[in-house]
């Protein structure tokens, strides 16, 4: 398949083709998309609900080091939340900088901004 049919096929209007996701045998398991529209700084929880009001999911850690070096120019160089929250402290959950693309985890309560996800899988 041509990139240009596969986006086609598979790019919805105003979403951004952000790269193939690797499953943990190494083959092809999905496409990631950004959605379209960026929330600005909220809590993690109301983050977690906009992105499915949307019809989407925020990232998990993983996919936002994909978009750190697939599509960093359509973020802000701020802190986004992820959909992880921290395995020992459900009080927490991982955030990225888009600026340095350094990942930590902060209290839920912080105000991070927010870019929907959605995946397409193979």
């Amino acid at each position: 398949m041509t990139k240009a049919l596969f986006m086609q096929q598979r790019l919805k209007k105003g979403e951004t083709y952000s790269g193939l996701m690797l499953g943990e045998d190494g083959g092809a398991d999905y496409h990631l998309f950004i959605l379209p529209g960026d929330a600005a700084g909220a809590p993690w929880e109301k983050q977690m609900a906009w992105a499915k009001s949307i019809g989407g999911d925020l990232p998990t850690r993983r996919e936002q080091r994909v978009l750190f070096a697939n599509a960093k120019k359509h973020f802000k160089p701020e802190w986004y939340w992820s959909k992880e929250q921290r395995a020992d402290d459900s009080g927490n959950a991982w955030v990225q900088n888009f600026g340095s693309g350094y990942q930590h985890y902060d209290l839920k309560t912080f105000q991070g901004r927010a870019r929907a996800v959605r995946r397409d899988y193979i």
